[in-house]
Parts: C-alpha cells; structure tokens; sequence
C-alpha cells in the first residue's frame, strides 16, 4: 500500500509538471493567495523575523520584502515539482552559476568541495551543477548533498528521486562522514552541498556569532567536516535576476579548511550568508523559526 500511494502520488505530480512553467506559475500566483492571504502559514513568525532582522527598513518596507518572500516560496514549490519533468537545456538556460570553473580546478587535481548553500532562492535547482561541471557523475568524482530525511517516508521518497534527476547523490545529515569516508577511501573526489544555515538541532555542536543583527547560533558540524578530510571549501552565493530564473556565483572560502583556525570557516559563512540576504531578503526562507532556543552569550565570536 505504501509503495501504490507513493507511485499515486508521483504520478500525479509528475503530469503536472509536464505543464510548462509559464502555466504553472499561474498555480503559483494562486498559492501565494492562500498561503499568504487565506490560511496566512506562518505569517506572524515571518514578520517577526523581519521586523528583528531588518530593523533599517520602514513597516511598508517589510511588508514588501514579506509578500515577494511569499511569492518567491509559491513559485519554489512549482518549481520543485516541476524537476520531475524538466529538459536539461531548460535547466541549464534557468540556473546559471559564475566562477564554476573554481569546482572543476579543484576536483581536476583530485581533490574534494564542501560546499556552503542555504535555503535561498530555489535550493532544489542546486543539484543542477552535474549539468555545469567539467566532469560527469560516475568519472571518478560524484556530486551529493547532505539532507534531514522527512517524517512522512513518503515524501522523503519522492524528494530523494527529485534531488537525484540530475545524477547527484543524497547523504543523510546522520551518516555523512562515513559517506564520504567511503567515497575517499574508493578513491572518488566528492563535491558535497550542505545546507547549514538551519537551525541547529539538539546536540549539534555550534558556533555563535552576530548574524543579521542577533546572537545566532550556526552549525559547526560541517567546518568539523571539511577540516577533518582536508576539503577544499567554497560558498553559493545566490540571485534571482527575474522569476524562475537563479544564480549561482562561486566564492573560495578555504583551498585547505585543515590549514584554517576553528571556528574560521563558520565564521565567514554567516557574513557571507549575510551579505546575500541583505542584497534581496525575498530570497531567504524566513518561515525557519531561525531563532527559536537561546543561544549561550559568553560564546559569541566575530570574524
């Protein structure tokens, strides 16, 4: 039964993304109506959120950045459903990345990439970068991303088949030093996203700097990673230059993250991370409740 409501399910989805963008954008803009106006999901922690992290905006300033939020996350889930039917040129033509060939450098001398993204813009699209790299999947080098499997195992199927559409592999947060353990010792220089502006969860070792005006806690775990293997480590930085269409620049963080001082790594993520959201707030998912726990003061760090 739970294989027939998962093949239902995908079946279903997938006829819909058969319908080219420009109709399903037309779902989007009815999304955005009930989610932002009907059932208002998450709408006050939203503002809260902006109104504590942007203080330097006017409240009709906010409540700008609040509607294109809402709408640039309508139009993320039909662009999500969309990569279950989606040419690789279209792809290619609607994510963009500048400076990839700093990837390709680093993976030619046999030598593996963290890479530091967030929940910005349309995350999913991310593992679109097989399209751009010098080298495919499978030719001594495998592209991942590192993900929080879901509760509902059936759409923890279903996105696991998404994140894949393009070659990548997906490693559950819980055993990725063993995956890339593996991938190390098989002799597979390994390109791995992580996702770590989320909020941490119990007994994540962090790190606590100011981030966008608050004591914040960050995930520390993946710099422990990165410095651990010797990985080289570089940052996403994302745009939306117009709808349904991303960019990715990428920035070098460390060429060795074993030759940085702790803490450094995490550090320049969040001011990094901070600099895209201040250049378009919109693009950032701001339904995290980011800062739900109390962060320890006595460990607040700076660059």
């Amino acid at each position: 039964m739970k294989d027939f409501g998962y093949r239902l399910l995908k079946g279903a989805l997938t006829a819909v993304a058969f319908l080219p963008l420009g109709v399903l954008y037309i779902f989007a803009d009815v999304l955005y109506v009930l989610v932002y106006h009907v059932v208002r999901y998450r709408r006050r922690l939203v503002r809260r959120n902006l109104a504590d992290c942007l203080p330097g905006l006017s409240e009709a300033e906010r409540r700008a950045v609040e509607r294109r939020f809402y709408r640039n996350f309508a139009d993320y889930v039909v662009e999500t459903v969309k990569l279950l039917h989606i040419s690789d040129a279209e792809m290619e033509r609607r994510m963009t990345f500048e400076n990839f060939e700093l990837i390709d450098r680093i993976v030619a001398e046999g030598r593996s990439v963290v890479i530091y993204f967030s929940h910005t813009g349309n995350w999913e699209w991310a593992p679109s970068m097989t399209l751009r790299a010098a080298r495919r999947p499978g030719d001594g080098v495998e592209y991942c991303q590192v993900y929080r499997p879901l509760r509902n195992r059936t759409f923890d199927r279903l996105m696991l088949d998404v994140r894949s559409r393009f070659g990548s592999l997906s490693f559950a947060k819980s055993a990725v030093l063993r995956d890339l353990i593996r991938l190390k010792k098989e002799g597979t220089v390994s390109v791995t996203g992580f996702m770590s502006d989320q909020k941490p969860s119990h007994g994540d070792p962090t790190v606590v700097t100011t981030f966008l005006g608050r004591p914040t806690a960050f995930i520390s775990g993946t710099e422990t990673l990165a410095r651990k293997l010797g990985y080289a480590v570089v940052y996403w930085d994302t745009d939306k230059p117009s709808r349904g269409h991303y960019h990715l620049t990428c920035r070098l963080m460390a060429a060795n993250a074993a030759d940085c001082e702790p803490h450094r790594i995490t550090l320049t993520y969040a001011s990094f991370l901070q600099n895209t959201i201040l250049r378009n707030p919109a693009i950032w998912l701001w339904t995290h409740n980011r800062w739900k726990n109390p962060v320890n003061l006595d460990k607040l760090e700076s660059l």
